[in-house]
């Protein structure tokens, strides 16, 4: 079976997430939504002027896709530093504080199983302010491990500084998205805990050798490996592949995360217009680079020159290439299952739930100091 030009243009259109400014859609990316050159959109604070605006946003968005291609929007609503929705929505302390709580039950069962249990009623309730917003992807849970406290970058977005608390509560917090229809997203494989810099402004690296690399930054992936979607890191691991950064390394998607650790679900690059990437490597190279390493996802959070030209690059390099090409389709059909799987199930909370005092209270209770002698439960 053969496909055409069309057919093939709307997949690459498919893998091309992007963001734009301002508070109402602008009239060239509506028309490129509409013509099913883009996958998914993610918003940010700079789109975001109160709930009304938020809600009517994410339904004009939805509304100029087309029927065979809805979109995904998405979000970073993860608690602490990164929370897009704010006031009068929950805010939520750092999940870290999870983490401190685990620490804090020592061996107690009892007290261990309240704080997963309270992970989950956290992920739960971030999850339905979220879908109630009108949005279908929560950038969250991170799974990189507090290891480095000098981190620029990760630091008390992290649930915790052992990589098995880290695997628990984020499994539990993204269990909790799931009850709430919102899709989870893994971060950042395979793991920017311990880097000194930060991605958004520079290249960094991780040097650890392999086994350490199992032991901690990759646990919590290998635990989660379920998870629907995973974003990857601008970071190189030397031992992986010392040449590349995840987000460009077959050795890293493809084999480590495809092979040794079995992943199935989508691939989504974190944000290309970062330094890490932009600095080192025009959007048209990466772009091509990513999609043969494994990336099914690309974001493009700024810029719409770069978000055309990316799509033009991977539609040139697809009609030449037969390897770009089945890697396109294959990347389009993950996408298809996993808007298919959602949007039949999909169903919008009332505006009511976002600030809930219930979740309010909740957040409360995650913020109150521990006392590690305490008998505290949820």
């Amino acid at each position: 079976m053969t496909t055409s030009m069309n057919q093939l243009a709307a997949a690459v259109g498919q893998l091309l997430w992007v963001g734009f400014p301002g508070h109402e859609l602008p009239d060239e990316l509506r028309a490129r939504i509409g013509a099913g050159e883009v996958g998914g959109v993610i918003l940010f604070r700079r789109n975001l002027a109160d709930l009304a605006q938020v809600r009517a946003l994410c339904a004009t968005l939805h509304a100029a896709a087309p029927r065979t291609a809805p979109l995904l929007l998405s979000v970073d609503q993860e608690g602490g530093r990164v929370q897009r929705l704010r006031a009068p929505a929950t805010e939520w302390p750092p999940m870290l504080s999870l983490g401190t709580r685990l620490a804090a039950a020592g061996s107690d069962a009892t007290r261990r199983a309240a704080v997963l249990e309270l992970a989950e009623q956290v992920g739960l309730a971030i999850g339905r302010e979220v879908a109630a917003a009108g949005f279908d992807v929560d950038f969250a849970p991170v799974l990189d491990v507090h290891t480095n406290e000098a981190n620029p970058v990760i630091g008390d977005r992290s649930f915790a500084r052992d990589a098995d608390a880290v695997a628990q509560l984020a499994g539990r917090f993204a269990a909790g998205l799931a009850v709430a229809g919102v899709i989870s997203c893994g971060k950042h494989f395979p793991g920017h805990g311990d880097t000194h810099l930060d991605s958004h402004l520079a290249l960094p690296r991780v040097d650890h050798p392999l086994e350490r690399l199992r032991r901690v930054e990759l646990y919590p992936f290998a635990q989660l490996a379920s998870l629907p979607t995973l974003m990857t890191a601008h970071v190189v691991f030397s031992a992986v592949d010392p040449d590349v950064p995840a987000t460009l390394s077959s050795r890293v998607l493809t084999d480590l995360l495809r092979g040794e650790l079995g992943y199935r679900g989508l691939i989504v690059s974190d944000d290309l217009e970062m330094k890490a990437i932009a600095d080192h490597y025009g959007v048209e190279d990466a772009v091509v680079r990513g999609l043969l390493a494994g990336c099914d996802a690309f974001l493009l959070c700024h810029q719409a020159d770069l978000q055309r030209r990316a799509h033009a690059a991977l539609l040139a390099a697809a009609e030449r290439d037969a390897r770009v090409r089945t890697r396109v389709l294959e990347s389009a059909a993950r996408h298809a299952a996993l808007k298919a799987s959602h949007f039949a199930a999909r169903a919008v909370p009332d505006a009511a739930v976002i600030g809930s005092p219930a979740h309010l209270a909740l957040a409360r209770t995650l913020g109150e100091p521990i006392d590690a002698s305490s008998a505290w439960t949820a």
